[in-house]
């Protein structure tokens, strides 16, 4: 909820989907705001005749509008197992949801509607597109309760896609969904799934990322598994990291890397 102040300092930001709602911009629509008075054409609406442009013209005159508008982002946060550490700064999880809730503030403020879905192993909580500041405040509480329970949750991890997959809808047509992950454990048909995201909305990855995976010891590390103890080197997690990021890139979508020990802006 402190975000508010520092999404009010940086809210100058490109703007996001749009679905039909309360803010006005120059788009031709049915809002309250007249964008222009024209020669009346086969198909207009007979009710938009302005009396006083005909009476002046001596031809049929229409006004047109322009349409009424509103931003919707769906948020949505990974707080799976894999998403629960870190070594340095936030766990991941953490770092994801302060991101997140800095984009649905600034969302709100600019008048549009936010909504989240969080992902856990023990299933979604699920907040629909509201605005206002109480809209975002609950967001904020469902990021919270999700991640109470993330923490507290001792099943089998949950793979992303098919919790993406039921997330997904929630979202209206043309609205912008900002996914927070660290993209582990998928599970089977990502690269269709990121397809189908894209081709209905904007989509926008939040890749958060540990001090270990952007600049890993370059000793061999111990590491458990589950046939017991073993070694390693994890200096190639960096190349993998950029190979990762370049292999994601297509229409639709855009990629922020967001490094888990610095601040949320």
């Amino acid at each position: 909820m402190r975000l508010e102040g520092l999404a009010r300092q940086t809210r100058n930001t490109p703007a996001l989907a749009e679905r039909p709602g309360a803010v006005s911009i120059p788009k031709r629509g049915r809002g309250q705001e007249v964008r222009e008075i024209r020669p009346f054409a086969d198909g207009d609406d007979p009710r938009h005749l302005d009396a006083a442009a005909t009476a002046r013209t001596g031809t049929m005159q229409t006004r047109t509008f322009q349409e009424d508008r509103e931003q919707t982002v769906l948020l949505i946060a990974d707080f799976r197992r894999p998403m629960l550490w870190g070594t340095k700064g936030r766990l991941r999880s953490v770092a994801a949801a302060e991101a997140l809730a800095l984009i649905g503030w600034r969302v709100v403020l600019d008048g549009g509607a936010v909504g989240c879905v969080a992902i856990t192993d023990a299933g979604p909580y699920v907040e629909r597109p509201r605005t206002r500041a109480r809209g975002m405040a609950l967001v904020a509480g469902c990021l919270a309760r999700a991640h109470l329970v993330a923490m507290a949750t001792k099943l089998p991890v949950t793979p992303l896609v098919p919790a993406l997959l039921r997330a997904a809808p929630l979202a209206p047509r043309g609205a912008l969904i900002s996914l927070a992950t660290g993209l582990d454990d998928l599970g089977s048909g990502w690269d269709a799934t990121l397809a189908a995201l894209t081709a209905k909305n904007r989509v926008q990855l939040i890749l958060t990322e540990d001090a270990f995976e952007t600049a890993p010891p370059s000793q061999p590390l111990s590491y458990a598994t589950p046939n017991g103890p073993a070694r390693a080197r994890f200096a190639g997690l960096v190349k993998d990291r950029e190979a990762r990021t370049v292999a994601l890139e297509r229409p639709g979508l855009t990629i922020h890397r967001l490094n888990t020990a610095r601040g949320a802006a």
